[in-house]
């Protein structure tokens, strides 16, 4: 079976990625040249916007098909190309960024332009604010210093990306050291040639050791070595990185550079952001405060029964002990015995079932499908009522070496007009890394491995089922910190019971999960939240904090919010940050945004789908209508409105994170 309007190809050599990224720079670069030459009655919506958004769609797609194969192919060479092409495409991007005549051009037609569609009117004004906030009003020697911080800028991110998913530490444990850890899971370890077990510092294995393994100077271990990931050459790029940001901002005329990025967010200021994760942060203390009695409660007797000095702290490395040990304690969650009854193939069938009928989708597998590893499934979407193609997605689930290391939703093809006026279908791949099946047992995932699903595959449909005309405002083009709530919404249905049995059956003999096991993982949600959340406060507060200074010791600065926050120092010798993805990946200044945006799922939820019905077609198709089909052609705040029929407010959110709202 064919995937017809797919322009992905995976068949290309390293020389084909260098030749193919040489042809796009020329063939880009002429449309350039061509819109900055016009002027007078040249100038008009056909001969600059479209072809600029013409430009963009065919752009986007060559420039993604090239990007993306250093994140997941298996051959270290075309990883390689790939990261060089992404380089010379990212500096030629900032070249176009700074065409002072083709941003004369724009200025000019927006004098001029009439009768423009709303979407249209929105692009023009886009482009113009973009290139003022590249620099083009200002002087050309100004200029060109933007230029030369944008290029190194652009070459340090691919830098601390490659290097994360280069890293290959093996650690060597035996099976005494692993005490505590399911046997299953210790059993299907590679050995050493020493007869020792060879754990990575991959999220399949260090996970399981750190919130089972009850040898805490395994533990220890682990710790140390995850969060000193390329430490000496990561913390050096992201230091680096905080102080070109910032020389940006000092030419540009802000203040920091969380100025500078919020001004183009929701939250808009700084003060505003400070205020939300300030505020939120006092709200939990004393949830916190308690869960951490109870960890030191847990800590004192675990010591004493296992023969350990037990120091009255709770440190880094037992912290995803501890809290796995209140859902199995508190709660009565056993996950080892929970994971059981969540194979691959029964929760992908639920969790597809499950987005098909509340967005009005039908997916069909394609068979022997034209994909870069044999482990990757391609699946086409169609509109229920029309039968219209909509698009395709990847799902790319388990983990390979040099392969991208977290869970993440790539747009590869955005949806949107072409230059002859007919849609071209959106594409987006789902690359994940949860465990591998075995001969002997499939692939189980935790409950916050289907958490993880739901969420990223939320993305994959945000992709597809928007509905813009141009590719600038495609899929989630949303505000960033508007653009984890459609997929953060849907991670409610991880904590229902309809939908959790529609993605679970014992992987030995399909029985379903019993009721008691169900009602007490739902009653689990709201188990650890102020440990959770302050963790995510901390790391959206050392985010705001590097990006208003002008220089970093980010290793120091890590460890004092750390210790502020959550009351845990930094282990010596790490530094988190140097693996934060998220600081070189477009999250910078913004990581807030996860728990900002959370304010506006957890207010659509509840308001809508929980009121109305959680697998409610009609609350559905207004989902899909009003939030994922604008794209990024209208602001988030009116897409809310729309929604929820008045403005959005954070009483849900609160409730969710058992707080009370004011009255």
């Amino acid at each position: 079976m064919t995937s017809p309007g797919n322009r992905m190809r995976w068949d290309l050599k390293t020389d084909d990625i260098a030749k193919k990224a040489d042809t796009l720079i020329v063939q880009s670069k002429a449309v350039y040249d061509e819109v900055g030459k016009l002027s007078g009655d040249k100038i008009n919506y056909d001969s600059v916007m479209k072809k600029l958004a013409n430009d963009s769609c065919e752009y986007s797609v060559e420039r993604n098909m090239l990007d993306f194969l250093q994140h997941v192919s298996a051959d270290s060479k075309l990883r390689d190309a790939s990261v060089a092409a992404d380089k010379k495409l990212s500096e030629f991007d900032v070249e176009m960024s700074m065409r002072q005549d083709v941003f004369d051009v724009i200025v000019a037609y927006e004098k001029k332009a009439k009768d423009l569609k709303p979407e249209a009117k929105r692009y023009v004004e886009k482009l113009i604010k973009i290139g003022k906030r590249n620099g083009l009003h200002l002087p050309k020697a100004t200029q060109d210093k933007i230029k030369d911080i944008k290029k190194r800028m652009s070459d340090l991110a691919i830098d601390f990306n490659k290097n994360l998913n280069e890293e290959n530490t093996i650690l060597e444990f035996s099976v005494g050291e692993l005490a505590g850890c399911p046997e299953d899971f210790v059993k299907s370890l590679d050995k050493a040639d020493s007869g020792k077990c060879k754990v990575s510092l991959k999220y399949p294995h260090y996970f399981p050791c750190m919130k089972k393994c009850n040898n805490l100077n395994t533990r220890k271990t682990l710790e140390i070595a995850f969060n000193s990931r390329c430490m000496k050459e990561n913390s050096a790029i992201l230091e680096e990185l905080v102080e070109l940001r910032q020389q940006k901002c000092d030419l540009l005329g802000f203040d920091t550079h969380a100025s500078f990025v919020l001004d183009m967010r929701m939250a808009k200021t700084v003060v505003a952001v400070s205020t939300f994760l300030e505020d939120l942060a006092k709200k939990l203390n004393p949830l916190k405060d308690d869960e951490m009695k109870l960890f030191l409660q847990y800590k004192k007797e675990e010591c004493k029964k296992l023969g350990y000095d037990f120091d009255n702290k709770i440190n880094m490395w037992d912290m995803r002990y501890y809290t796995t040990m209140v859902e199995e304690r508190k709660y009565s969650v056993d996950q080892s015995k929970l994971q059981e009854y969540f194979p691959m193939e029964v929760v992908t069938t639920g969790l597809l079932g499950i987005y098909q009928e509340l967005l009005g989708l039908k997916f069909e597998e394609i068979s022997k499908p034209h994909v870069w590893n044999d482990d990757v499934q391609l699946f086409n979407v169609k509109d229920i009522k029309s039968n219209k193609l909509i698009g395709y997605f990847y799902l790319d689930l388990f983990p390979r070496e040099g392969k991208f290391g977290h869970a993440a939703c790539f747009g590869l093809q955005p949806g949107c007009l072409l230059s002859d006026g007919s849609r071209q279908v959106a594409v987006a791949a789902m690359v994940a890394n949860f465990t591998k099946p075995t001969a002997d047992k499939p692939s189980l995932l935790m409950h916050d491995e289907v958490e993880t699903f739901f969420h990223e595959f939320g993305h994959v449909m945000h992709q597809l089922c928007a509905t813009s005309d141009f590719a600038m405002f495609a899929g989630t083009s949303v505000e960033r910190d508007f653009v984890e709530a459609p997929s953060q919404m849907l991670e409610n249905w991880c904590w229902e019971e309809e939908p959790l049995r529609r993605m679970s059956k014992h992987y030995k003999d399909g029985s379903p999960i019993p009721n008691d096991m169900l009602e007490k993982l739902i009653k689990s949600r709201k188990a650890n939240a102020g440990v959770f959340n302050l963790r995510q406060i901390l790391l959206g507060t050392f985010d705001q904090t590097i990006h208003t200074s002008k220089k970093a010791d980010t290793a120091k600065v890590f460890s004092e919010i750390s210790q502020k926050i959550l009351g845990i120092a930094a282990t010596p010798n790490t530094n988190m940050s140097a693996s934060f993805g998220h600081l070189a990946d477009g999250y910078d200044a913004q990581y807030y945004g996860y728990l900002w945006s959370e304010v506006f799922s957890m207010d659509m939820f509840y308001s809508r789908f929980k009121k109305e019905g959680i697998m409610s077609s009609k609350v559905g198709k207004a989902y899909r209508d009003y939030i994922l089909a604008p794209g990024g052609s209208i602001d988030a705040s009116e897409m809310l409105k729309n929604f929820l029929g008045r403005e959005p407010n954070n009483e849900a959110f609160l409730k969710s994170k058992g707080l009370q709202a004011k009255v």
